[in-house]
């Protein structure tokens, strides 16, 4: 039932017709044992009376017996089918049949001495109340049918729930009307979102809305912040990205243009290497791009897989062994033969791992290192770069994730390095730091399993992860 309205419909419908034949039982049950109680009593009274009449020799035995057993006037024609409901025989004590009322069978309704009790007398239950006259030597039996007794109190049951059943379905819409009124804030609520179009992002109000539907409003209105959020970072991207690629291209064709127009061989070969330097940058931003959109859209959930840091490290340093070669950096590796981390995403490890050394190559002169440096510990396991280059600003460090942003002296680069870090950093619950000592070292920390962590090699002197 997939219907919030037939479902709070069905519910209190349920109860409510459970409270109500609950009700009709308690009703039956309470109604069977006062009627029981009443009936009883008049036997005993109508017994006590006959008693009384043939005690005092004001009527004959079996006038007294008829007299016990008549329906007060006008009853018997209300109630026809309980007429001469109550039956009267008059016994002598040796056993002979004195006087009996015209309802009254001829065999004895009971046989004990005093008091009530139940009988069957020809397939039929008797309830019979005996009093003992040993003054006369007579026993008074006055009973009734326990069918008749039990269709009286069936006649009352059923004028209870008559009533009952023809009140249901008025009930029944009545529950339906009340259920859609209760529900028509939701339908409000769909109708004034149904009404949006795609650029209205702003805050629903909740002022008159009722203190159920305020948690769905406000949920609604965080998810329209989260949506305004991440649509102004697309434009803002979309706008930068535009920006630093239409600059390169710009470069380029100008550079093209000064190739075609060189009045000698040296000019021409300038603007060419300058082509050359502008593409690099351009694939490089390019290419940064689509990293920053992979680890945007990447869930660290998903693709989890167990990870060699050292041969991860060594595939990125053969990536970026041509870049290094050309400003004659030098790699040095972690220097221990294995690492092995469970449970961790290697795609956004990768993506990390190379736009931080890539970054470190970039902002190394000529001939300086490069350190890559693995840690673990109980909680997880770290990886730090460090090169010698003049770093980051201490008063860059908040704003240097940021994307397109250049600080200090990052200013020829494209500002996504290390926003594509910070990315991948929050997608797997690591952090990420800088320290500036004699090296500029960025730390990077996540929380994983470490597996597997060979001693370190403190014997072999440093060497360039490419050639491991």
């Amino acid at each position: 039932m997939n219907s919030i309205r037939m479902r709070l419909f069905a519910i209190l419908l349920l109860t409510t017709g459970a409270m109500w034949f609950s009700a009709i039982a308690w009703i039956y049950t309470s109604t069977r044992n006062e009627v029981e109680r009443v009936l009883d009593a008049r036997l005993t009274e109508a017994a006590r009376m006959v008693s009384s009449l043939i005690t005092d020799h004001r009527v004959a035995a079996s006038a007294a017996a008829d007299a016990a057993t008549a329906e007060p006037e006008g009853f018997a024609k209300a109630t026809a089918s309980y007429e001469r409901q109550l039956s009267c025989q008059i016994w002598s004590l040796e056993g002979n049949l004195v006087g009996r009322s015209e309802s009254a069978p001829t065999t004895s309704l009971a046989n004990h001495a005093s008091g009530f009790a139940e009988t069957v007398i020809k397939g039929e239950k008797w309830r019979v109340y005996a009093v003992i006259n040993r003054a006369l030597g007579v026993r008074v039996l006055v009973g009734d049918s326990v069918a008749m007794r039990d269709r009286l109190v069936s006649d009352v049951a059923k004028g209870l729930l008559l009533p009952a059943l023809l009140i249901l379905p008025l009930l029944a819409i009545l529950i339906w009307l009340s259920v859609g009124r209760g529900l028509a804030p939701l339908n409000s609520l769909a109708n004034i979102l149904s009404k949006r179009d795609e650029k209205e992002l702003h805050p629903l109000a909740d002022i008159h809305a009722p203190k159920e539907i305020r948690p769905v409003i406000a949920s609604l209105n965080g998810l329209f912040d989260r949506v305004a959020d991440a649509r102004e970072r697309e434009r803002n991207f979309t706008a930068y990205a535009a920006h630093e690629l239409k600059t390169p291209l710009a470069g380029l064709k100008t550079q093209a243009q000064i190739a075609l127009r060189a009045p000698d061989t040296s000019t021409q070969q300038a603007a060419l290497q300058h082509i050359i330097s502008s593409v690099d940058r351009t694939s490089r931003m390019v290419k940064q791009l689509i990293d920053l959109a992979a680890a945007d859209s990447a869930e660290a959930e998903k693709n989890v897989d167990t990870v060699d840091l050292v041969s991860l490290m060594a595939d990125i340093t053969r990536e970026l062994q041509v870049t290094a070669n050309l400003k004659k950096v030098s790699i040095i590796g972690p220097g221990i033969e294995r690492m092995v981390v469970e449970n961790t995403n290697s795609a956004l490890l990768r993506l990390a791992f190379r736009n931080v050394l890539e970054n470190a190559i970039q902002h190394s002169a000529e001939g300086e290192t490069v350190q890559c440096t693995l840690h673990s510990a109980s909680n997880g396991f770290g990886v730090s770069i460090s090169d010698q280059g003049p770093g980051i600003k201490r008063d860059d460090y908040e704003r240097v994730t940021e994307r397109f942003y250049r600080g200090g002296e990052n200013s020829h680069g494209s500002g996504l390095g290390l926003s594509i870090v910070s990315m991948v950093v929050e997608r797997l619950q690591g952090t990420l730091s800088f320290e500036k000592t004699e090296r500029f070292t960025v730390h990077l920390k996540f929380p994983s399993y470490v597996a597997n962590s060979d001693r370190k090699l403190n014997h072999a002197p440093p060497r360039s992860v490419a050639q491991t």
